[in-house]
């Protein structure tokens, strides 16, 4: 309850210094974790153990507080030698670097328990590389190394490194839309919003996903941020596909991946779409950039519908003599038996939903259209949600009142009440906890990367390497940007890469535009690629589930995205685009596009293994193949007859496998 406040009133009303407020939040996120999760499950009750707990717990209250009160000037009696942290970086004193080595270790052990080895690992191989930096051989990137006091002061004790952008990023943004989908949780809105997806899309397969896929893709346009698109249309979207059977982490991963295409879905889009009228040379107008980010988003989202449909539909076949089809027949079975009274008050009780998720949802858009910042239009409707919902229990219980058995407003009341307010912001912390240790343990690997450089010398010693192999240099420039972009916005990304390395593209041949579009295409998906994937840790928070299963869900479901920009730099038609950077004549637009839509389908075939059965190893193998040709041949004349025989053998294998296929039987909405 104490985060959450703190961070309600921190975020819309700052009190405190930038850094001093990441401290406190860090400080009121790793006491919880030590709290809920013990050293190991068998352990849990050993007495021994409990103890050190706590003796964790205050190293964490007396480093913490340390930075906070060597930060914030209000302790400022308390500074040494009278000057700030910051003040005095590179001549720190010797408890600063004591005070940086033990958060460090907090921080990896805190990570470790709530999310596991791998993370905490990954950020001690990058603390290993920045102290040995020296020893590493020519292909390792290495450089003169560093002492270990100049690590922990760039890891720890200032704001690149555990206070920097994800930590950040998590204060911000994420909690808050956490808290707002817990709220929502509580007061039933989710509900509404299941029944209004089994409404629209009846029984077909993976119906809550591919609303949030589409809801994901418009407030993407608007955003033009993965994190605050996953965080916005999250905390509705991922409870309500859960409601319906999928898995947490698959549930996270389909709505990060989905967010994170919404930077490119026209006509708003994102912040990279002004950048590129100032760098991108020939000049370029917005109309232009809207008009080539057309089809690569739709393209993008016509991927991933489809990975939906055919995971869903394979799912739907494994569970449909299971429990999720025993629970489906059981809620129709009872919803058929219940009376007419019943099906009164479930009537009214539905009204109240759908009038509480309407008020919430058009509250959060209507302040982010007028402007607002994501954290005061979800602050505005976390208000909204909660002032209907104390109305509705207000005249609830009034009605009792005046009913014949009705009974009088007592302490018990009381307590519900707070009830309502307390357990979401319970939840809320509980989920988010390991979200804070994740992200202050991802700013210990920024903080080297920043140290070290290897951000910059990647791209710069790779790409000469290929600097006569256009496709060899998008794949090195591909792992660059996706590197460069592990917890940097995709705009900055962008704006970094663009400097470094887009002359490079430029004098292979590529068009501008479409090299710029490939260059901020991977900073977009270095959102959903583990293990830094900002977009799927704040899925996971909300979903409740594994950050690392949620982020490689994500991954799996984003992969169509990572083969469409080698598709539109060798076809630039598919941005509207000649090879000279004109308008290209229709006929080529159209070609392009169906050869590439096709390539799509049949890519989202090959990764979820179904096309109206099953299909075996051999046959996802031939897809992908066909995939991988459709996407990067270009479409010269010479190579039309690859085309038409790819085609062919794709036709042919989705005509057997719909001849094969089992006896019908009714889709799940879920359980993927």
């Amino acid at each position: 309850m104490l985060l959450c406040l703190f961070i309600l009133a921190e975020v819309n009303y700052p009190r405190l210094a930038p850094q001093s407020e990441l401290a406190l939040f860090a400080m009121l996120g790793l006491i919880v974790v030590f709290l809920k999760y013990p050293i190991h499950s068998r352990f849990a009750d050993n007495r021994f153990f409990q103890i050190l707990d706590f003796v964790l717990i205050g190293s964490v209250i007396v480093c913490f507080g340390y930075v906070l009160s060597q930060t914030e000037p209000i302790f400022q009696a308390f500074w040494l030698d009278g000057q700030s942290l910051g003040d005095r970086a590179g001549a720190e004193a010797l408890q600063d670097y004591i005070v940086g080595v033990i958060g460090l270790i907090l921080i990896l052990e805190a990570t470790r328990r709530s999310i596991g080895m791998t993370l905490p690992l990954l950020a001690f191989i990058f603390l290993l590389y920045a102290s040995f930096g020296q020893f590493m051989p020519d292909w390792l990137f290495p450089h003169r190394g560093y002492s270990v006091q100049r690590i922990v002061s760039q890891a720890f004790l200032h704001s690149q490194g555990a206070f920097g952008i994800a930590l950040r990023v998590m204060f911000t943004y994420v909690f808050l839309f956490v808290l707002f989908g817990t709220l929502l949780e509580r007061t039933g809105a989710t509900d509404y919003v299941l029944n209004l997806a089994r409404r629209v899309f009846g029984s077909s397969a993976g119906a809550p996903a591919k609303v949030a896929v589409l809801g994901s893709g418009m407030m993407g346009s608007l955003s033009g941020s993965a994190v605050a698109n996953t965080a916005t249309t999250g905390t509705f979207t991922i409870p309500l596909m859960r409601r319906s059977g999928f898995q947490p982490e698959v549930a996270g991963g389909i709505e990060a991946a989905a967010s994170s295409g919404g930077a490119l879905m026209p006509p708003i889009m994102g912040a990279a779409a002004y950048m590129m009228l100032e760098i991108v040379e020939p000049a370029v107008t917005y109309l232009e950039i809207i008009r080539a980010a057309l089809l690569p988003a739709v393209l993008y989202y016509t991927g991933m519908l489809c990975m939906v449909h055919f995971s869903a539909q394979l799912a739907s076949r494994k569970l449909a003599k299971g429990k999720l089809a025993k629970n489906s027949r059981r809620v129709h079975s009872s919803e058929e038996g219940s009376g007419d009274e019943s099906k009164e008050k479930r009537g009214k009780l539905l009204a109240v939903q759908g009038a509480t998720f309407l008020a919430a949802f058009i509250t959060l858009i209507g302040f982010l259209l007028m402007g607002a910042t994501a954290f005061r239009a979800v602050s505005w409707s976390l208000l909204v949600v909660g002032t209907i919902s104390l109305l509705d229990f207000l005249v609830r219980k009034i009605r009792k009142q005046h009913a014949p058995t009705g009974a009088r407003f007592g302490i018990s009341d009381v307590r519900k009440g707070m009830d309502f307010i307390v357990s979401p912001c319970e939840r809320a912390a509980q989920s988010g906890v390991s979200l804070i240790a994740a992200a202050a343990c991802v700013g210990i690997i920024l903080g080297v990367v920043t140290l070290t450089g290897i951000g910059t010398k990647l791209p710069s010693a790779l790409l000469p390497l290929a600097s006569t192999n256009l496709m060899l240099a998008l794949f090195f420039l591909m792992i660059s940007t996706i590197i460069l972009g592990m917890g940097l916005p995709s705009s900055v990304c962008y704006l970094l890469m663009a400097i470094l390395v887009g002359p490079v593209l430029l004098d292979l041949g590529v068009v501008p535009l479409a090299a710029h579009f490939f260059i901020f295409y991977f900073g977009m998906m270095s959102m959903v690629t583990p293990p830094v994937a900002l977009a799927a840790y704040a899925a996971a928070a909300i979903a409740g589930s594994g950050i690392m299963a949620t982020g490689f869900a994500a991954f799996r479901f984003a992969l169509v995205g990572f083969a469409l920009p080698y598709a539109f730099v060798l076809r630039p038609a598919l941005l509207w685009l000649n090879s000279d950077g004109g308008t290209p004549a229709l006929w080529s637009v159209f070609g392009n596009f169906s050869l590439t839509l096709v390539g799509t389908v049949v890519l989202a075939a090959a990764i979820a293994g179904y096309v109206f059965n099953r299909l075996s190893l051999w046959t996802r193998g031939i897809l992908f193949a066909a995939a991988v040709v459709l996407f990067f041949i270009p479409t010269r004349i010479q190579f039309t007859w690859i085309h038409g025989i790819v085609i062919a053998a794709s036709i042919a294998i989705f005509y057997y496998n719909w001849r094969k296929k089992e006896a019908p039987h009714a889709p799940l909405a879920g359980g993927v």
